[in-house]
């Protein structure tokens, strides 16, 4: 039997564009990606917290360094700039494997300054 669990998670962030007409996904800062464990074109759950929207897509890398998090894609349709997002995404575990994983979650300040959970 396999587990479905978190692998990793950005708390907090905050949208900085949205981009309707592109074929979809998140685009996310390439070292904030790598921080909270995310792969390019991993599956992700986006939760936005200012207004409730929960959206299913996937990662594109957006340009290291600059703190972006654009909503790209019908999705674009539920966020706005501003809006602050948790990104999720999960892995399958073994029991055993259960019982030593710890999630890499990172967490965002207003201005997508990261730090890591303790």
């Amino acid at each position: 039997m396999l587990i479905k669990a978190l692998k990793g998670k950005i708390h907090r962030a905050r949208v900085t564009q949205t981009k309707i007409d592109y074929p979809g996904s998140v685009g996310i800062d390439e070292q904030i990606m790598e921080k909270a464990g995310i792969v390019p074109y991993e599956e992700v759950l986006l939760a936005n917290v200012t207004n409730g929207a929960r959206v299913e897509t996937y990662v594109v890398p957006a340009d290291r360094g600059k703190r972006e998090i654009i909503i790209l894609g019908a999705a674009a349709r539920h966020f706005n700039p501003g809006d602050i997002v948790i990104v999720m995404n999960f892995a399958y575990f073994t029991p055993d494997e259960m019982k030593k994983h710890k999630p890499q979650i990172i967490i965002c300040d207003e201005n997508n300054r990261t730090s890591r959970l303790k």
